[in-house]
């Protein structure tokens, strides 16, 4: 079995599987150069062809573990119908939800069809890995999607959405199981495209204010995960709600998920008496430290790896790496983790 699904099963490792999330982006010089390829990052990301390519760069670099598929968090509210695009240097912008009329936009019915150019992309990529690398599907969690497309962009405090599931909890929960169904079916669907494990990302489940955390995060993700082992059962799931260390082991009990992704804010040795022994752990390098790299990314990576001998453990970062990352700097923390200085 491959090592990156043998640590999601529970097995400790003595050389913990790596891999990092933005793996595949602009820190890469061929990912820069194949964007231009492409007129808008929509397109960019329906297109099998170049996602593919993206997907394989690091993994033909660095020889990761895993591969993680190249798309988008908001792939998803685009295909039930709320258009997302991109600003270059801004990010993404929605026209937002943020009453019933807003909600009614939202339709289930061409979701399968638009983000069909994303299986082919799984496929592809799952025909050219090596055949001991793993391959990562994705989607973004109920919360976190659920952030941009009510607050309209990225950027923000998130006082809107916050406000929303406040005072309009049933336009809230109509936003929330209309990215559950949605979201369980394109998990799905990359598993049966070849997909081999899955990471549910909340990015922002730290800003979720502590009286709708069960609510907002832990059920919907807990339905996502249900819906996709009632059709996947044999399938790890990742679960990675950056910023919520106080809720880890309510997370972990109430999702189900096979593994937890600790942000960098988060002491692992925290988060290891939090979750039970048998929750696969991912993380936790600072990214600003591989952005810096040399000897305090050295230290603190070996703090990490030592931190974790003995438990099922993926080393990655807390968070994605940054743009101005060198890529050098990434073929050290990967000799550094392999034992190979």
């Amino acid at each position: 079995m491959k090592p990156f699904l043998q640590t999601l099963r529970g097995e400790a490792l003595g050389t913990p599987p790596l891999w990092l999330m933005r793996q595949a982006g602009r820190y890469l010089p061929e990912y820069r150069a194949l964007r231009q390829k492409a007129k808008g990052f929509v397109d960019f990301c329906f297109s099998p062809e170049l996602a593919i390519e993206a997907t394989l760069q690091p993994i033909r670099r660095y020889g990761f573990d895993a591969a993680i598929l190249f798309a988008d968090i908001l792939l998803v509210p685009h295909a039930l119908g709320q258009t997302v695009s991109f600003v270059e240097g801004e990010g993404p912008r929605f026209e937002p939800i943020r009453d019933a009329a807003g909600l009614k936009r939202l339709s289930q019915d061409k979701a399968a069809n638009v983000l069909a150019p994303v299986m082919a992309t799984v496929a592809g990529v799952a025909a050219a890995l090596p055949p001991e690398t793993a391959l990562i599907g994705f989607a973004g969690a109920p919360w976190t999607v659920a952030t941009y497309m009510v607050e309209g962009r990225g950027g923000t405090d998130h006082g809107e959405i916050r406000k929303l599931a406040w005072t309009q909890p049933e336009v809230f929960a109509g936003i929330v199981d209309h990215l559950v169904e949605a979201t369980s079916a394109y998990l799905i669907a990359q598993v049966d495209a070849g997909a081999e494990a899955l990471q549910i990302f909340d990015t922002w489940a730290g800003s979720v204010p502590a009286g709708l955390f069960e609510t907002a995060v832990i059920r919907p993700t807990a339905r996502i995960v249900a819906a996709v082992r009632a059709h996947r059962p044999d399938v790890p799931i990742i679960g990675f709600p950056r910023g919520a260390a106080s809720h880890l082991a309510a997370y972990a009990k109430g999702t189900g998920v096979n593994g937890i992704g600790v942000d960098h804010m988060t002491d692992l040795v925290f988060a290891a008496a939090s979750v039970p022994a048998n929750v696969t752990l991912q993380g936790n390098l600072d990214p600003l430290l591989l952005l810096e790299g040399g000897a305090v990314m050295e230290a603190e990576t070996r703090k990490i790896l030592a931190a974790m001998d003995g438990r099922p453990f993926l080393f990655n970062l807390g968070h994605g790496v940054t743009p101005p990352t060198p890529p050098e700097h990434v073929a050290k923390l990967v000799d550094i983790v392999r034992g190979r200085i």
